[in-house]
């Protein structure tokens, strides 16, 4: 199993601070957004291998932080993947970076795929152990428990499966406070679908938007991630992050 870690885009909401360093390397209570992501997914059993996929400006940082965290934490091998982009005019896109992955390292087993930027302070082996035993497409899934909150994402609704029913991104007027967060496990035999999501033209740009693509052509599972979750998208949200996450330590 091979994990892509999307860590290409620009963060400008967050200037000045992503100007010389990328988000998911910026500080949440002394430790790097992404060794948060690494730390809870290393349990999962199987990963072979960590590509990060990023841009030209940033490459060189993923690289020395990749190299420190392969020396002081864990043994898995990794490669930064430069995805040529510059800035927001010439970006590939999170799902574009996913098949640049897949046909540049020419990937051809179960796939999970986590954004960078997530924070997660609980291990997510379980989540490994769900995906093997559906082998099939699974979303992680999170309650942000205000309908306010809910508004700047996808929100999804579920039979009794657990399956999706409807994902809807950043609706005016939510059903429900469930949302779909940047987690995913893809098995090999949907690979294809994700070359032909972008073959067709479909916007490369925003990974639910393959979720919305893919659901309503198979069963799409969801997993509710546990403990505490965020996605940094503001220097507001950055700051809370920090005193959260300084009180769990």
């Amino acid at each position: 199993m091979k994990l892509v870690i999307l860590g290409a885009g620009y963060a400008t909401r967050l200037y000045p601070l992503t100007l010389t360093q990328p988000k998911p390397l910026l500080p949440v209570a002394g430790l790097p957004m992404i060794d948060y992501v690494l730390d809870n997914l290393a349990p999962i059993e199987g990963i072979s291998e960590v590509f990060v996929v990023t841009n030209d400006k940033f490459a060189g940082h993923f690289q020395r932080w990749a190299d420190n965290y392969r020396d002081t934490k864990s043994k898995l091998p990794f490669k930064i993947i430069n995805d040529g982009s510059t800035d927001d005019t010439n970006k590939l896109g999170a799902i574009g970076d996913l098949q640049l992955v897949l046909q540049k390292e020419k990937v051809d087993e179960d796939l999970l795929v986590v954004a960078g930027d997530n924070l997660f302070n609980k291990p997510l082996g379980e989540f490994g152990k769900f995906c093997r035993e559906k082998n099939a497409p699974v979303l992680g899934v999170y309650d942000v428990q205000s309908i306010e909150q809910a508004r700047k994402y996808g929100v999804v609704a579920l039979d009794r499966e657990g399956c999706i029913t409807k994902f809807e991104e950043k609706p005016v007027n939510p059903p429900s406070t469930l949302i779909g967060i940047a987690l995913y496990f893809y098995p090999r035999a949907v690979l294809p679908l994700i070359h032909k999501y972008v073959a067709e033209g479909n916007n490369p740009d925003q990974p639910g938007r393959l979720v919305q693509w893919l659901y309503p052509k198979m069963p799409f599972y969801t997993w509710t991630v546990p403990g505490i979750w965020y996605d940094i998208g503001s220097k507001e949200t950055l700051e809370e992050a920090n005193r959260i996450f300084s009180q769990k330590k």
